[in-house]
């Protein structure tokens, strides 16, 4: 049954693509849930990469989706369609989204929601879909990472970043995380990093050889791209994993596939948004039987930077383009 459900409300949207200062408000219908979905009202939205990218023009909504940027929120499910749980109608969960984020109600599909843990704020439940998703994938599934093994972690003080090596130190991995400043790196120690790399003043490449005797490191989280990936791949141990899941520092990288034979590597990357519903619910799945109750005993947690109001998401915005951050941004919709 629904529960005080307006007919309208507010979302920041913007005319045309463009810097972080077109987003303005706008009155919207409040959708409605079709089947296997659950409205939630929102009361945190999650900032990630991918939003300004989709800001920028550059990472158009799949077919279907919401316009509006927002790939996870949290909040109170207030509706639900047709084959949706009918025990979700006012629980507390955070969720992966499409799209939709940036508004006071957000659809998305029933199976892409995780319960809120007590002792977890929904702010801080907002800024764990989208990186836990991301990187359960990518770490865990693609790059098949594992007890004794070693990541090297590219921006380590993102959300991606800061995520990842909580999750691999619980798993008993050593971590190589890299950064742009003494503070950030000390921020990446702090969070149980093995060895904290500032790439402005030292070589990774070195820095990970000295670390790991000239084995090499056997899963890279990548996201840069470029010209990171031949260096990549001169600091990755035999039968290595490299995952790339951004290309921040370019498109296209030269690599020397002779070394790749030698090592036997195994190079693959992946995007989350375009998939389906169906692989989504099952890594939902996967992350709430095994990975879930890492958040819900406090062992690992979202590293939180800042918190700013809907209406000043260009300001958030603006923060996440200057790098200028330690953890995830998130922005206050409602009470949820």
């Amino acid at each position: 049954m629904a529960l005080a459900i307006p007919a309208t409300m507010t979302a920041m949207g913007y005319d045309a693509p463009g810097g972080a200062d077109v987003f303005r408000p706008e009155t919207m219908d409040v959708p409605r849930p079709g089947k296997g979905q659950v409205l939630i009202r929102v009361a945190f939205a999650g900032v990630n990469r991918p939003d300004v990218i989709q800001r920028q023009g550059f990472y158009p909504p799949p077919p279907g989706a919401s316009p509006i940027c927002g790939l996870e929120v949290a909040g109170t499910v207030i509706d639900i369609g047709e084959g949706a749980p009918p025990e979700m109608l006012n629980q507390q969960v955070c969720a992966l989204t499409p799209g939709g984020g940036y508004a006071e109600y957000c659809l998305t599909d029933a199976r892409h929601c995780l319960p809120v843990p007590a002792g977890l704020s929904l702010a801080e439940a907002a800024a764990l879909p989208e990186t836990m998703f991301t990187v359960w994938h990518n770490v865990f599934e693609r790059g098949l990472a594992g007890e004794g093994e070693t990541l090297l972690v590219h921006g380590g003080t993102s959300g991606i970043g800061t995520t990842a090596i909580q999750l691999a130190k619980a798993f008993d991995m050593k971590v190589v995380a890299t950064a742009g400043s003494d503070e950030k790196c000390a921020a990446i120690r702090e969070l149980g990093a093995d060895l904290a790399v500032n790439y402005k003043a030292q070589d990774f490449v070195e820095e990970v050889k000295a670390f790991t005797g000239g084995k090499g490191v056997n899963v890279v989280l990548d996201m840069v791209s470029g010209d990171y990936v031949a260096r990549n791949l001169e600091c990755m141990a035999e039968d290595g994993r490299h995952v790339t899941i951004a290309v921040l520092g370019g498109l296209k990288a030269e690599i020397n596939m002779a070394l790749v034979m030698r090592k036997r590597l195994t190079l693959t990357g992946s995007t989350l948004r375009p998939r389906s519903d169906d692989f989504k619910a099952l890594l939902a799945d996967e992350i709430h039987e095994v990975a879930w109750p890492l958040v819900a005993e406090g062992t690992v947690r979202p590293v939180m930077h800042s918190t700013f109001p809907l209406a000043e998401v260009g300001k958030a915005h603006a923060l996440m383009e200057s790098g200028d951050l330690i953890g995830k941004i998130v922005l206050e919709v409602g009470d949820g």
